[in-house]
Formats: C-alpha cells, sequence, structure tokens
C-alpha cells in the first residue's frame, strides 16, 4: 500500500469517473486503474463498483475511502508543518462558501484580505452545505463559510456575525408602500425561493411554516436570478440582509424589513480540527470582523 494509490482512490472517488481521475492525478487511465487494482488486490476487497456509466464505492470501500483521506491528510502536514516556521499566508487557500454568501462576502473580504494576506489568493468554491461539508472533511477545500447549524464530528466552526432577513417585492407591489412585513404573510403571496437543498431557503420556510403548508413557492437557481424574477413582477422573495445591502439597489424592486424580531441567520466559518494553517483561518476571521457594514452583526 502506497500513498500514490491512496492518491488515486481519493481521485477516483471524488471525480466518480476514472479518466477524468487519472488527468486529475497527471498519469495515465492504465497507471491509475492498475495502481487502484493492485491496491484491491493487496486488501483483498472491491473498493469501487464499476459500469460502463458510473463509478461508486462500495460499502466497505467509502470507509477506505474516508480512512485514505485522514491518512493522505496527516501525510501533507508534514510539508505543512516544515513550513510552519515560515508563513502560513503564503499560498492558495481552498476557500468554500455557501450560495447564499459568497457573491456578498466576497467583494468585502478580499481587498482587506490583499492588504494582510497579500500572498494568499483564495480558490473558492461555492457550493450547497452538504458538499462543502463533505469536501472539508475530504480536505478538497480548507476552510468553509457556512450557515449554522453545522455540526459534524472532526470539524470546528467559529461564529462570525448574525444577519437578518428582508422581503424584496415588485415596485408596483401593493406591499411597496409598507414600512414592515409579518412572516406569516408570506403564505398568502408567491414567493421565489433557491432550490431545494439551499439551506437558506430551508431559515426561510421556518420562519415562515405557513409558506410551506398553503404557500405558492417557485424556485430559481441564484439569488440574483431570483431578484430579476422579482423586478419582472414574477412575484416576491425573502434575501439576506448582505444581499440588499446599497450597492445592490434597483428601481424595480422595493426592500422591505421585517417585523421585529426578525428572521436572522448566523454565519460561521468551520476547519477541519487537525487543519495546520489556523493563521489563515484567523485572517480570514479578522478581514470579515473588518467589514464596516449596517447588516453584519457580529458574534463576540
Amino acid at each position: 500500500m502506497t500513498l500514490i494509490e491512496l492518491k488515486f482512490v481519493m481521485a477516483v472517488a471524488q471525480e466518480r469517473n476514472f479518466r477524468r481521475a487519472a488527468e486529475k492525478c497527471f498519469v495515465t487511465q492504465p497507471a491509475l486503474s492498475l495502481g487502484i487494482k493492485k491496491l484491491e488486490q493487496e486488501l483483498n476487497v472491491m473498493i469501487f463498483e464499476r459500469s460502463r456509466s458510473d463509478v461508486t464505492p462500495t460499502e466497505i470501500g467509502a470507509k477506505i475511502i474516508e480512512q485514505a483521506s485522514r491518512v493522505l491528510e496527516e501525510a501533507g502536514r508534514i510539508k505543512q508543518l516544515a513550513e510552519l516556521g515560515k508563513n502560513q499566508l503564503k499560498g492558495a487557500l481552498k476557500l468554500g462558501m455557501i450560495h447564499s454568501v459568497g457573491p456578498y462576502l466576497l467583494p468585502e473580504i478580499i481587498p482587506i484580505l490583499r492588504k494582510t494576506a497579500p500572498d494568499m489568493p483564495l480558490e473558492v468554491e461555492e457550493n450547497l452545505t452538504a458538499n462543502l461539508e463533505a469536501q472539508l472533511r475530504n480536505g478538497v477545500i480548507d476552510v468553509a463559510i457556512i450557515a449554522l447549524p453545522f455540526d459534524v464530528p472532526g470539524l470546528q466552526y467559529k461564529a462570525l456575525y448574525d444577519e437578518e432577513f428582508d422581503v424584496v417585492v415588485p415596485s408596483h407591489h401593493h406591499w411597496a408602500t409598507r414600512k414592515q412585513i409579518n412572516p406569516e404573510e408570506l403564505s398568502d403571496e408567491k414567493v421565489l425561493l433557491l432550490n431545494s437543498g439551499h439551506c437558506f431557503s430551508n431559515q426561510v420556510t421556518q420562519a415562515c411554516p405557513e409558506l410551506s403548508r398553503k404557500g405558492e413557492v417557485l424556485q430559481g437557481n441564484s439569488l440574483e436570478t431570483i431578484r430579476n424574477m422579482v423586478a419582472s413582477n414574477l412575484g416576491i422573495t425573502v434575501l439576506p440582509s448582505s444581499a440588499t445591502a446599497e450597492r445592490y439597489n434597483n428601481p424595480l424592486i422595493k426592500v422591505i424589513p421585517f417585523t421585529s424580531p426578525a428572521p436572522t441567520r448566523r454565519i460561521a466559518i468551520a476547519w477541519r480540527k487537525s487543519f495546520v494553517r489556523l493563521e489563515a483561518v484567523e485572517i480570514i476571521v479578522d478581514a470579515i470582523k473588518a467589514i464596516d457594514s449596517d447588516y453584519m452583526k457580529m458574534v463576540a
């Protein structure tokens, strides 16, 4: 058993395709297939089920993949530990972000990080929380910005800030002159939300249970797409206050706050407990705390 063979296993697990996995590992497909077959013979188990259309881990293969991820991460720590005496803020940081945070937080923190960590460019992955969790555990990304709750063995998090939700309606909607909206009123309207699987949609429906029971809900692929559908008069929506900041003003829509206490979410940063670049985590935290914004209420 070698680290190379374990890397082959991880590549196939992530790509679900031998050709793409070989390209990722910069080897030929026969070499990768031979390495995995050799490991399977040594262990006397099948790690993957192969078919013409798909490659999926077997039950025991999934456990081997999980352990291989830990082994490779621990092996990688040797190089990282050697760099500790140099500079943890040098080199790209693989940062995962949920879709409802990335487009609004990145423009705020990147100018700050260009000054505080100029040698640490961000390699950003936008995805669903469940996918970011798996990528974080498997070492595909280093750090993730997610919404709580987020309680995953092997991972730890630090709460960053709270933000309220706002109602967004077309400029000529009958609510356009309202000062506040009660969450229960949403169920009487056509509401546009992100597709199922996005934690923000779940948080909105939790804030307004009647919306799930009797409301008319349409789904979109991104908050910006939904904002434009509202502007076209298709319906109304709920956005996090970071997405309703002044820079996103649009004369075709009207932003209305909820009645107090407004629905809120708490945003946090998560990383593996074994992650060694803790200074990189802290510099991200510091950059977020340095944002001058009314919509973000920093957690002490």
